[in-house]
């Protein structure tokens, strides 16, 4: 309902190809950072994004280092960001479950942690 004609198009276009492109770039050694600009997933879904990396042959771990370890180094801040370390930010995420036995615990995110402050889901 909330995609444009345009939008539309182009998911159709490339969806099926995204599982393919990731299963081949993790099977060859390329490092994955999460995001993404593609404007075919509605605001606040893109966590569906570990689902997708976990279904294209990541493991649990694999999916989450792309949106901590492998984003920090891509944008080149891993001395500030992406571990949870002394000296480090550490803003977090909370969920109920263990993300490592179910990816799609991190779509139902129970708090976030931002310089010390909890800011409740509710």
């Amino acid at each position: 309902d909330w995609m444009t004609d345009n939008q539309r198009c182009k998911s159709r276009q490339v969806g099926p190809q995204m599982l393919d492109m990731v299963r081949s770039a993790h099977e060859g050694g390329i490092q994955i950072a999460f995001g993404t600009d593609s404007g075919v997933s509605a605001h606040g879904d893109n966590a569906r994004e570990f689902e997708l990396y976990v279904e294209a042959g990541m493991s649990p771990a694999e999916a989450l280092a792309t949106a901590t370890v492998n984003a920090s180094r891509h944008v080149g801040m891993d001395e500030e960001i992406g571990t949870i370390e002394v000296g480090k930010y550490a803003d977090i995420v909370a969920v109920d479950g263990d993300p490592l036995a179910d990816i799609a615990e991190l779509t139902d995110v129970d708090f976030v942690m931002k310089n010390g402050v909890v800011y409740v889901n509710e």
